[in-house]
């Protein structure tokens, strides 16, 4: 059993040791002074400055941020109103084929995806740019809200809901007051899910963008073609900061609403004892 466990830790750290020394090394290079990462010349901030003074690249990270933001909003919002409908579904034949339209975006290739609404746009006459990339983001974000926001749905106590009506609260309060705030950290982890699926993505974008504008993915690979500049070092260093600071802010509320939530029970279950 303890042989077990020991290679159980080692097969972890070597699965751990492939997928961030790769990114260890990006970041480590992103300080070198000279221009190739094919020797260390020595520490600097070089390519940082030459990152910051790229307005380009700086126009492109804000579009980028922008995009992630707004689609992943529009998502959470679509995407818990889709899981309340798919959650209320009486008949277990409709509720299974709903999910599994669902189930069916998230493992469809990205290129179907992206083929598809170039296909649709180019048809409708819809300019590509901005709008036709946050229409597609907002499209393959949502079945990733669904999937987020109803287990929780199906965890819920349905005796808050039974207690509520019984209390008189209409369906507009039993939504507010009950029913989103046991659902929250299910949305809001859809929120993140999607929001890094929108700051990630490539295959969608580089179908659907056009007149000028483009995403930072669609960016460092049309750099990357022209060779790889150590500014792009710099820049994936950030964003991957970025990224390690959102998962932590997703750590530290999940982490407080889990306290909150045994706090609740605690109080509740004296109060139950005593009627």
């Amino acid at each position: 059993m303890v042989k077990k466990i020991k290679w159980a830790n080692g097969y972890l750290w070597l699965v751990f040791i492939l997928l961030y020394l790769p990114i260890f090394f990006l970041i480590v290079y992103s300080f070198n002074a000279g221009d190739v990462m094919q020797g260390w010349e020595g520490f600097s901030f070089k390519h940082y400055t030459e990152l910051f003074a790229d307005t380009r690249i700086i126009e492109i990270v804000v579009s980028t941020l922008l995009i992630a933001l707004l689609s992943s909003l529009i998502a959470s919002i679509i995407g818990t109103a889709g899981a309340l409908y798919i959650y209320n579904l009486k008949y277990a034949l409709a509720k299974n084929i709903f999910l599994s339209l669902n189930n069916i975006l998230l493992v469809s290739p990205d290129v179907i995806i992206g083929a598809s609404f170039l296909i649709l746009f180019t048809v409708m006459g819809f300019a590509l740019g901005f709008t036709s990339v946050l229409l597609s983001h907002i499209a393959f974000s949502i079945p990733i809200v669904v999937l987020m926001v109803l287990p929780r749905l199906q965890e819920m106590n349905q005796s808050l809901v039974a207690a509520a009506k019984d209390l008189g609260a209409n369906n507009w309060q039993m939504l507010s007051r009950v029913i989103l705030p046991v659902i929250s950290p299910g949305i809001l982890a859809g929120f993140f899910m999607a929001f890094t699926y929108s700051l990630d993505d490539f295959a969608v974008t580089f179908f659907v963008t056009g007149n000028g504008f483009t995403t930072l993915s669609v960016e460092i690979y049309s750099r990357a073609r022209q060779g790889v500049s150590l500014e792009i070092n710099a820049l994936s260093a950030m964003m991957f900061m970025v990224s390690l600071l959102l998962v932590l802010a997703y750590y530290i509320i999940s982490t407080r609403s889990g306290k909150n939530k045994k706090r609740g029970t605690r109080l509740v279950l004296p109060a139950s004892e005593g009627l």
